[in-house]
């Protein structure tokens, strides 16, 4: 049997470590939030500082769980203060940096440690395959913005153990999320299904059948909560083309899944969406 989770550490302070490590201290666990980056913790540090001081305006919480969840979190640029019951990695979404990581962060951790990717669309398998741990690693996808989002999905390997299994929905669920269990595949079940409300919007575009904020209007109209181009904007234009781009390479290159010239060249250019301040539109 496992310990109980008591602490967890996230490593990569990005908009999804960020939010993952505030979903986390929220629930009441120990949080240790790692990035190289000094500048790129202290903008996590104030984003969920932020975010916190929301809440507590809108007394969704007092000020007092406020101040308990900020003093759960511990933001370092020491990766020798990763040691915890749960790693989630949210870094660079390739896979040679997180099994890199992995082995790295296996060295300083204990034997029951649960090693999670929060990967959208690479392979777990893939990951797990070099590792000396593999029955210990499993994909914990959580879903942009973190905090809001209550899907997490659950991605297992064909050698994840049943009780890491477990543990993970019933951390899950501790937090208030929905978990939902799915075997290693491109794109998972999610990013599988989704990429066409993306791909479709992005043919539409490049044929000049409609401009970004027609499409968008029309799909909000229908009943989804944002249309296509403000939802990667949201997530980010480059972690967005790179789950076309993975899911298009992991299924043989079906046309289908082919990505999309306007989105290749919105990354090249720099226009990642929220949080360039421009992607399909510009931001304050």
């Amino acid at each position: 049997m496992l310990p109980p989770i008591h602490t967890i550490c996230v490593c990569g302070a990005g908009t999804m470590g960020s939010g993952i490590a505030q979903v986390m201290a929220q629930g009441g666990y120990r949080t240790i939030l790692f990035d190289l980056s000094e500048t790129v913790l202290e903008k996590a540090r104030a984003a969920i500082h932020r975010n916190l001081w929301v809440l507590a305006d809108k007394q969704r919480i007092t000020q007092a769980e406020k101040q308990r969840i900020e003093g759960l979190l511990l933001f370092t640029t020491d990766i020798h203060h990763c040691m915890a019951d749960l790693i989630i990695e949210a870094i660079v979404e390739k896979p040679e940096p997180k099994a890199a990581l992995f082995k790295q962060l296996a060295v300083i951790n204990p034997a029951h440690t649960i090693f999670t990717s929060n990967t959208s669309s690479l392979s777990v398998s893939a990951i797990a395959s070099g590792m000396p741990f593999p029955e210990r690693l499993a994909g914990l996808h959580f879903f942009n913005p973190a905090p809001l989002m209550k899907l997490v999905e659950i991605v297992v390997t064909d050698s994840t153990a049943k009780e890491v299994t477990d543990t993970l929905v019933d951390l899950v669920k501790k937090l208030d999320k929905t978990p939902v269990i799915c075997m290693d595949a491109p794109g998972f079940i999610v990013n599988r299904v989704a990429r066409h409300y993306y791909l479709e919007a992005l043919k539409i575009a490049e044929e000049g059948g409609a401009g970004f904020e027609t499409i968008d209007a029309v799909m909000e109209a229908t009943g989804f909560k944002m249309g296509p181009f403000r939802l990667m904007d949201l997530i980010g234009n480059d972690i967005n083309y790179a789950v076309t781009v993975s899911l298009y390479e992991a299924c043989g290159h079906p046309p289908r899944f082919r990505p999309s010239e306007i989105q290749a060249a919105k990354v090249k250019a720099g226009e990642l969406g929220r949080k360039t301040g421009k992607g399909y539109y510009i931001y304050p």
